[in-house]
């Protein structure tokens, strides 16, 4: 058993929070009936935890410059990365939990059980201050009787304490309908409170190494929730509005009474920047023009999403429910406008980064082919890919997963694929050209750490081969052409290079350059790729 929460452990919490909410996603979607009947709560959740578990696999183990404590760090890393990636009403009050707990520990040196309290007691007011209108019996009820458990357990043996708040969460969660008629009437809990419990317990598990035994959550009577409850919408309200908003404080709260006249379910959670900073904000509205340009008065919005509620979220699989006997296609996940410019090119449908598994099941759905191969380039992703591949089953799509790890394997696999083969052997032959190419990720250290290459300070220069640090300079054009150098001393007859969204002008070039000076008898491929965080992606064939 722990007997503090290190680095180490809140990063294990959030892994294991993250396969729990996927394993009870669907669970959780058929349970979700409040605010708006909407059936895609799980997925919401399991989508801002993704974000969140992303957030801290870019961090490269780093040593704080100045203020958190290393457990801090990883804290408020879940909590941005939540921030940024959360969807829905649920998520965004997930974020703001995440929030609260690591502004809590932030600072303090050992966190035992009296911490964790105040911890979950500062994440439940965050929480409630998140939301223009709480109601009780929803995921704020829960957080609530969380803490007051944790404060009650009043000792510092961390086990007793989050084993107290995950049990009273458990019980929170019994009670929601007898709090909100609509969980009543439908005969369900609370769909945000039951994520909520599957987070704890994972921190449970992760602090005792033991997983708590709870019975199972009936769905109730709802079939199928995920499409037929969903198109009753909102009786208010026709459109869930979202996005992410770079504004100051005082533009925010303006904002906010600019929304509560609009619309309802209303929730606005930011970063905690004193200035500046980002804030996500969600709204259901009947003029989603009004609540963007609102947004758009206060500061400058991005990712914007509108979701109406009439559609069903499966709307692009279900135009095409049934696949072509004899297609094959090929449905990458990338970011990047160049590289989706590639990858379109090569007659592949592609998915933005960070889809959840639905999305994925979609996007090779409404190919409406028989046989499909999704390259998912990235592990995280590759994981859901594989979810993925056994629902499509269940609709008679045939499909296989390149293992690929960056747009220049896919592009390599893509580069093979041959229609005259049979699937099974073209899918072979792409993971064969995929496994061949190497591929580099150069970026700047956005702190100090320790990587397996020495120590980097803030703004060095990293070059990542096959996702290890192997080099660590201080100029960028110097940094991209030693690495491609070390690259092509083990062999390579092609190099391709995707220039970055912030890479400086000419860095391509000169690489191209630099090559052909040295490796006269090697092929050299330039694209703008558009990709962010990495200046430069190489690959090499």
């Amino acid at each position: 058993m722990l007997d503090t929460l290190d680095a180490a452990a809140v990063r294990r919490w959030c892994a294991g929070g993250l396969v729990a909410l996927k394993r009870h996603q669907g669970e959780i979607d058929h349970l979700n009936v409040y605010p708006v009947p909407d059936g895609d709560t799980g997925t919401n959740l399991v989508l801002t935890l993704t974000s969140a578990q992303q957030a801290l696999a870019m961090d490269l183990d780093t040593l704080p410059d100045d203020g958190p404590t290393p457990h801090g760090q990883a804290l408020r890393l879940m909590a941005q990365g939540a921030l940024l990636g959360a969807r829905g009403n649920s998520g965004v009050i997930l974020a703001q939990i995440l929030r609260g707990f690591a502004d809590a520990l932030a600072t303090v040196p050992v966190v035992r059980g009296r911490a964790v309290a105040v911890a979950l007691r500062t994440a439940a007011t965050a929480a409630y201050a998140a939301v223009v209108a709480p109601v009780e019996g929803t995921l704020l009820s829960v957080v609530a009787a969380a803490a007051g458990a944790a404060e009650r357990a009043d000792r510092d043996e961390l086990g007793p304490v989050v084993r107290a708040a995950a049990d009273e969460a458990v019980r929170a969660l019994d009670r929601t309908p007898q709090q909100l008629p609509a969980l009543a009437r439908a005969r369900v809990v609370d769909a945000g409170g039951r994520g909520l419990c599957l987070l704890l317990d994972a921190l449970v598990e992760v602090v005792t190494e033991e997983r708590p035994a709870r019975p199972a959550v009936a769905p109730g009577p709802i079939q199928p929730p995920a499409v037929a409850v969903r198109g009753s919408g909102s009786p208010t309200y026709a459109y869930e509005v979202q996005y992410l908003l770079d504004a100051e404080p005082a533009a925010v709260d303006r904002l906010r009474a600019q929304l509560v006249a609009l619309g309802d379910s209303l929730t606005v959670v930011g970063d905690g920047a004193t200035t500046g900073g980002t804030w996500n904000v969600h709204v259901h509205v009947n003029d989603v023009g009004a609540a963007i340009e609102a947004g758009v008065a206060a500061g400058r919005p991005h990712r914007i999403t509108v979701t109406r509620f009439a559609d069903p979220p499966t709307s692009p699989a279900a135009a095409r429910p049934d696949p072509a006997p004899e297609g094959r296609a090929a449905v990458v996940v990338a970011t990047g406008a160049g590289i989706v410019e590639l990858f379109t090119a090569a007659e592949a449908t592609v998915v933005p980064g960070s889809p959840a598994p639905n999305e994925l099941l979609n996007a090779v759905r409404a190919t409406g082919a028989a046989s499909v191969v999704v390259l998912p380039n990235d592990a995280l992703t590759q994981a859901m890919a594989s979810d993925a591949v056994e629902e499509a089953y269940r609709f008679g799509v045939k499909v296989s997963v390149v293992p690929t790890q960056s747009p220049v394997q896919a592009l390599a696999a893509l580069a093979v694929r041959d229609p005259g083969r049979r699937f099974e052997d073209d899918v072979i032959a792409m993971a064969e050209a995929a496994g061949a190419c190497r591929y580099a990720e150069i970026c700047h250290a956005s702190r100090e750490a320790l990587t397996i290459a020495g120590p980097c300070r803030k703004g060095d220069v990293l070059a990542l081969v096959d996702g290890e640090v192997h080099l660590i300079g201080s100029d960028l054009l110097d940094t991209c052409t030693a690495v491609v150098d070390r690259m092509l001393g083990g062999g390579g007859e092609l190099v391709t290079l995707l220039a970055g969204a912030d890479a400086p002008e000419g860095l391509t070039e000169a690489v191209r350059e630099h090559v052909s000076r040295s490796w006269p008898f090697v092929e050299v491929h330039v694209y703008p790729g558009g990709q962010p965080r990495y200046p430069l992606l190489v690959g090499v064939e």
